[in-house]
């Protein structure tokens, strides 16, 4: 992990390597069952086509068409000649903003034209180099590449995972929804960050509020979730440079006609040593000529009751934001170490957590299963909740900021569905 101190902040360059598990010996035992062997793949464009009546874009075989939307976007300041926002969720008397000022004028937000669907997204410790981004580009199956930058920035007290981008180019790589709203982008463009709807509704960070990141003031200036992995913030590249994120480290890929954990290993050969790459919205797919998974698949009894035990043993303590215990959680986060402590490496957030084994009927739902929800209307594909099932009915989760881990009824309002975690497969999510 490589610490940046720039003076106004200071960024840990993601990734964050996962620590060593002194129980992962267990888990890689799983992995030699060849039933259970899964391929990680991306969620193709053809999820945001279906999905397009849900969101504030529509595309026939033409250009995309913007309706006019945004209960997600901050109305900018209309006085002094500032840029006029669009939405009816705003803030009168708008803030100041450091990275606004220093950025100067924003540069002009070219339209949406089309969608490009993301596969895997790439980080690295430094920059990458220009010959290395061809490269990628060059891989056979690989349609479009964007650079960007990402590290992790303090804001609003959080660590949280942040890319800067050129929001003219990379807003065609998030969902329909979020790429559709040019409000949200000229905000960005104008040095306001957005946050992910589960920062923003879980996490407490209030859309048109001034935050501090890391010794700038920043405007939130939208709710927007761009899918990708744990990156939960995204500001313009001129506002990344006053963060402090490093240049040019990143990239999304869009490669639809692939293998992703193919092509991942590939991309992991000819990019500098060190770095990873994760697949974008992973799912399950089952092994060619498999019809059912063997309970060798699964956890043990022994290992469904001490991840329970576990759990129930942090009833009360109190939701943080991208907490991972042992005094306080996020959803995921209590998922994961819940789960540690029965020897699973679980992957760290839920979106992640939604391909750790094949899904069920919530109707054979047993304890110690998993519970997902897609609760984001800025990416109605996301999976943005998680909670372990404890049997009646009932389930335990770490709720929202200002909660606590909790036993409560099932709700099935936006229920994604129901997965039996599988260690080996679990183990292997990137």
């Amino acid at each position: 992990m490589l610490v940046l101190d720039h003076g106004r902040a200071r960024a840990r360059v993601l990734p964050r390597r996962t620590p060593v598990d002194p129980v992962r010996r267990a888990v890689g035992l799983r992995r030699t069952v060849s039933l259970i062997a899964v391929l990680l793949v991306s969620i193709l464009v053809a999820d945001l086509v279906i999905l397009l009546r849900l969101d504030d874009t529509e595309q026939a075989d033409g250009p995309v068409v913007r309706r006019p939307h945004s209960r997600y976007v901050a109305a900018a300041e209309r006085a002094g000649g500032g840029r006029e926002g669009t939405g009816d969720s705003g803030t009168q008397g708008r803030p100041g903003n450091d990275a606004e000022r220093q950025g100067g004028v924003a540069d002009p937000v070219a339209p949406l034209t089309r969608l490009i669907s993301p596969h895997l997204f790439v980080v690295s410790a430094h920059p990458l180099a220009a010959e290395v981004v061809a490269k990628v580009r060059r891989q056979k199956g690989v349609k479009a590449a964007e650079v960007t930058d990402a590290a992790e920035v303090h804001i609003d007290g959080k660590r949280v995972q942040t890319m800067g981008v050129d929001p003219s180019t990379f807003r065609a790589y998030t969902p329909s929804k979020t790429a559709g709203s040019d409000g949200l982008w000229q905000n960005i463009a104008a040095g306001d960050v957005a946050v992910s709807f589960e920062l923003g509704h879980d996490g407490g960070v209030e859309l048109g509020s001034t935050v501090d990141g890391g010794g700038l003031r920043l405007r939130v200036g939208a709710y927007a979730t761009v899918g990708m992995g744990s990156i939960a913030a995204v500001v313009s590249r001129r506002t990344a440079r006053s963060l402090g994120i490093p240049e040019g480290n990143a990239m999304v890929v869009s490669a639809p006609d692939v293998d992703s954990a193919k092509l991942r290993r590939r991309l992991l050969k000819i990019l500098p040593k060190g770095s990873q790459v994760a697949t974008i919205n992973p799912v399950v797919v089952a092994p060619r000529g498999t019809t059912a998974w063997p309970a060798t698949a699964f956890m043990s009894p022994q290992q469904l009751q001490v991840a329970l035990r576990a759990a129930v043993g942090k009833l009360g303590r109190p939701y943080v934001w991208g907490a991972e215990g042992p005094n306080s959680f996020d959803c995921s986060g209590l998922v994961q170490w819940a789960y540690r402590q029965a020897g699973v490496r679980m992957p760290r957030v839920a979106a992640q957590q939604w391909a750790s084994g094949p899904q069920i009927p919530l109707s054979q739902a047993r304890p110690g299963d998993l519970l997902f929800w897609r609760n984001d209307p800025t990416n109605p594909r996301y999976i943005s909740h998680v909670a372990i099932y404890w049997g009646d009915g009932k389930m335990l989760h770490a709720p929202r900021t200002g909660d606590v881990v909790k036993i409560a009824p099932i709700y099935t309002k936006n229920l994604a569905g129901v997965v039996r975690v599988s260690p080996a497969v679990s183990a292997r999510v990137r």
